[in-house]
């Protein structure tokens, strides 16, 4: 099943949806045992990211810094479009928020800075209307 690749579609529908929960991104040299807690992970040359719930964080005793809200955007977007990462990653820095964005299989997540969610909500939803007034 492919994803959408028209961008217009793209930003039209994208119907993003705040995550419950606030979210960090920590790093362990061996991800095995953390891997069930994590939403999502990478591995880097210097060790594997992990995205995991703040209270598990806690919980497990992993260092993080940053406190982030969890933004997915709920339309199968296709691995190869593009413009889409870029068109909302704008919106959002004209305003001052930073996003780190992970695109899955089915859809793109974007991880925003507590205070920032709910402006973030707004402006992503703004954008969407937009595209859908054009």
């Amino acid at each position: 099943m492919s994803g959408e690749k028209d961008l217009r579609k793209l930003i039209s529908n994208m119907n993003p949806t705040l995550n419950a929960g606030i979210f960090v991104f920590c790093t362990v040299e061996e991800a095995g045992k953390f891997l069930r807690y994590a939403i999502g992970s990478f591995r880097e040359q210097e060790g594997t990211t992990l995205i995991v719930r703040k209270d598990h964080a806690i919980e497990l005793g992993l260092e993080y810094s940053n406190e982030m809200c969890w933004i997915t955007l709920n339309i199968h977007s296709a691995l190869d479009a593009y413009g889409f990462t870029a068109a909302f990653s704008n919106a959002l820095a004209e305003a001052e928020i930073s996003c780190n964005v992970i695109a899955a299989y089915y859809h793109d997540h974007i991880f925003v800075g507590k205070s920032d969610a709910e402006r973030a909500m707004q402006i992503l939803k703004r954008l969407s209307k937009g595209a859908n007034s054009s």
